[in-house]
């Protein structure tokens, strides 16, 4: 592999600068000093070991800063893979269940610090088919059904909501700041794409059942409670393709 095939232009040409500024003011550091030396002793052989000492440093001190700062962007490039598989779901590339949980905490306890309106919409997409597409088809149609609806439901939500895979065979949805209407507009969105996707193995279709659920909040609340409620909607009167989606509206405190 390549320089180029490693790392990226933007991060070469900054290597380079970094690498080319820190050799030159060393250099610069070596003749001020080879400068002072000369007035004090002002002795030709001086400057010239000292000239000399100077441009092997510069040749010395380029690499080595091209290397440590290489090893810094790679380094950083690693973390971030690390911190972005730690938060999102190997399969959708969805957050994952801690991470939502952690970012619907968050939004509910900024909103409470000032003093505002805490409220949003969580919906529950639940696939009803998941286990039996996995037994007739094998697992790799699993994903590629939990693939194709993460990208249905997140080019169908607004601008800043949120989608996360909660368990094998479900997927949530976070509006801060929803409406009912909101969420009847993204959930109406959600059913029909779903309905309009094509899924077939060697031709023959594939059946691809959903369920949604919703859960509404005013106030100030906790993920858990917010999930279980979209969940129990979901599962007791989300399978209707028909009707409005489903939702429990949580007290306001």
């Amino acid at each position: 592999m390549n320089l180029g095939q490693r790392y990226s232009s933007a991060t070469i040409v900054s290597a380079l600068r970094i690498a080319t500024l820190g050799a030159v003011c060393f250099a610069a550091g070596s003749v001020g000093v080879l400068l002072i030396l000369n007035l004090l002793v002002p002795d030709r052989p001086i400057l010239v070991g000292f000239v000399g000492a100077s441009v092997i440093s510069l040749f010395v001190a380029f690499p080595l800063l091209l290397i440590l700062r290489f090893n810094v962007a790679e380094l950083k490039k690693l973390q971030e893979a690390v911190n972005y598989t730690a938060r999102h779901d190997a399969v959708t590339k969805t957050l994952n269940g801690t991470a939502f949980a952690a970012a619907v905490e968050h939004y509910i306890d900024r909103r409470k610090r000032i003093a505002t309106d805490a409220g949003g919409v969580m919906i529950a997409v639940v696939v009803d088919t998941l286990d039996e597409i996995s037994r007739r088809y094998g697992p790799q149609w699993a994903d590629t059904v939990m693939q194709s609806l993460a990208a249905i439901i997140q080019s169908s939500v607004r601008k800043g909501d949120l989608v996360a895979r909660l368990a094998t065979n479900e997927l949530g949805v976070f509006l801060p700041g929803a409406t009912v209407e909101n969420a009847q507009d993204v959930g109406t969105r959600i059913r029909r794409r779903v309905a309009e996707a094509s899924f077939s193995d060697e031709g023959t279709p594939m059946s691809i059942g959903i369920r949604l659920g919703g859960a509404v909040f005013e106030g100030p609340t906790d993920f858990n409670h917010i999930r279980q409620l979209a969940d129990e909607m979901a599962m007791q009167r989300g399978g209707d393709s028909d009707e409005a989606i489903p939702m429990s509206r949580l007290p306001a405190a």
